[in-house]
């Protein structure tokens, strides 16, 4: 038996394609794995906070030093990244904008990448001073995008600051398991977009029955 953690990104509801296929994700996984469990937290909708200048002074402090507004400060983090140690699987709709992704999302990552919890910095270690501490985890991110060419060897790969930032920041702290679902062409017209909807599921069908 597995544990999922299924995270949308976009404050766009109803009219979200990367929620939509999310959801069917996780709907096929788990009729493909019955057992399986499901923790969902919704960062576009239901914001987190930025990082603070506490939350920043109880990163780093020893937790044994840590005063009652430090702990508090950290609290959320520490909940988070709780959440995501326990997970097996991870499912997260992003959309792009401006290129990157959502600040909901840039929010989640800078509560989770944590030194101590979630990877260590060695700088002594000249050749390797990141290492990850979240490791044995499969991630499954399905990404939304106006129009299409963003993917390796097209037009606008040199654009596409989505993709690899979340591949290296979830590398950094040892998630390197990792398959893009994309949908694009939500601005290229009706029929582009069905297309790339059609393939983007034809694809979750394949992914969640294994």
């Amino acid at each position: 038996m597995a544990h999922l953690l299924h995270l949308d990104s976009s404050p766009r509801d109803a009219r979200s394609r990367s929620r939509q296929l999310t959801r069917e994700f996780v709907a096929a996984w788990k009729q493909a794995h019955p057992t399986d469990t499901v923790t969902y937290r919704d960062i576009g909708r239901d914001p987190l906070p930025h990082v603070s200048e506490a939350w920043i002074a109880a990163a780093y402090t020893p937790p044994d030093q840590r005063t009652p507004e430090l702990w508090e400060a950290i609290d959320l983090s520490d909940r988070l990244v709780d959440e995501l140690l326990a997970a097996d699987i991870c499912v997260i709709g992003v959309p792009m904008y401006n290129f990157s992704v959502p600040s909901g999302m840039k929010a989640y990552i800078d509560q989770i990448v944590r030194i101590g919890r979630t990877f260590e910095l060695t700088p002594e270690d000249a050749e390797n001073p990141y290492k990850p501490l979240v490791l044995g985890k499969k991630m499954f991110i399905i990404t939304s995008r106006g129009i299409s060419g963003y993917g390796p060897g097209e037009k606008y790969e040199m654009l596409n600051y989505q993709d690899p930032y979340l591949q290296a920041v979830f590398g950094l702290i040892g998630i390197t398991d990792i398959t893009f679902i994309a949908v694009e062409n939500e601005e290229s017209g009706e029929h582009s977009l069905a297309e790339s909807i059609a393939n983007a599921r034809v694809q979750i069908a394949q992914l969640a029955a294994r």
